[in-house]
């Protein structure tokens, strides 16, 4: 399980481990469960810090580095999604050494006394048991690294990004398209061989993203950001592509663009904790989009009510693809309105 932990968190499912971890506290007094994902995030942190010890690429350095050290902590977010998904094989790295740190802590019967902490702080849920920790960590870690060190190779600067040729649209059915009434919406003609237009992908005000509640995101740790706080939860698709994956708690969407842009919209700050409630998905994994087309509903109130945050973010996860990316002072927006341009070019 230590291998197949960090595709759960790509999916959202990791949200309804903790009744595990509370399960098998109550029946047997430690969880064996807990061990087990704390060897799966630090190697995706060890994952990460090999990337960025090994490229030679400034922007990748400084993206791998502070999300190594966040993974170890047990936030693997910023190292999954921001480094080891977008280059592969690092995360197939991470997910090989969580599986041999696990595969050691269930030979020794590790057990933690309490949920919800992983990474190096993991361990003050383990004091009965230090030393099986701090071995089950030293060989997730030690063997995702070396494996991320030896497979990863920065990207040539001379390839271009690939493009996503798409066959036939695949049209959403007519109920889920009326965010893109003729006058509205304007399709998504203004990509070009060398430089591409995203839209906001939802009505509301676009804010300087340094004012983000999350440090995650305030800082662009997983790439190139605009936020927007929304003013209704029709979450649309920003350009014409296809859609990578779409959470199964609806809260975020992955797109790959015409040019080759990785876009990650996120709905609200930890609203994966919401575990779906409050958002409905109108797409699927694969579907062909165009600009406009809606993509999730999110319900503004449900969220707030919840007490999370509702700020949206598309984020360029691959920028350092781009020769430049420009984007848009904050002003109030809606579906439609250029807030980023990526250029293959000078």
């Amino acid at each position: 399980m230590g291998g197949l932990y960090a595709p759960t968190v790509v999916t959202g499912i990791h949200q309804m481990y903790t009744a595990i971890d509370l399960g098998q506290i109550a029946q047997y007094g430690v969880t064996y469960w807990l061990p087990l994902a704390s060897a799966a995030n630090i190697a995706q942190g060890a994952a990460a810090l090999a990337v960025g010890i090994k490229s030679r690429d400034k922007k990748v350095k400084s993206l791998a580095l502070p999300s190594s050290l966040s993974a170890f902590m047990g936030i693997t977010e910023p190292a999954i999604f921001g480094v080891n998904l977008r280059f592969f094989k690092p995360f197939i790295a991470g997910c090989i050494g969580g599986g041999c740190g696990a595969l050691y802590a269930s030979i020794v019967h590790l057990g933690a006394k309490g949920t919800g902490v992983t990474g190096i702080f993991g361990i003050l849920l383990c004091l009965e048991q230090p030393v099986q920790y701090i071995i089950e960590m030293v060989i997730a870690v030690g063997v995702a690294f070396i494996l991320s060190f030896i497979l990863y190779k920065d990207q040539n600067k001379d390839q271009k990004p690939e493009v996503v040729k798409a066959d036939a649209p695949q049209t959403l059915p007519e109920e889920h398209r009326d965010e893109k009434e003729a006058g509205e919406i304007p399709a998504n003609t203004t990509a070009t061989a060398g430089s591409e237009e995203l839209h906001t992908p939802v009505n509301g005000t676009l804010i300087p993203v340094s004012e983000v509640s999350d440090p995650t995101f305030a800082a662009e740790v997983l790439g190139k950001t605009a936020a927007v706080i929304p003013s209704d939860g029709q979450i649309v698709a920003p350009c014409d592509g296809q859609i990578v994956s779409i959470y199964e708690t609806g809260h975020a969407v992955c797109i790959a663009s015409s040019l080759g842009g990785e876009i990650l919209i996120h709905v609200g700050i930890d609203t994966v904790k919401m575990e779906g409630k409050g958002f409905t998905t109108r797409v699927a994994d694969g579907d062909q989009v165009h600009a406009g087309d809606l993509l999730i509903e999110a319900d503004l109130d449900q969220i707030k009510k919840a007490g999370y945050d509702t700020a949206t973010m598309m984020i360029l996860t691959n920028a350092d693809s781009f020769a430049a990316v420009d984007k848009a002072e904050p002003q109030e927006v809606s579906r439609g309105t250029t807030v980023m341009t990526i250029r293959t070019g000078a």
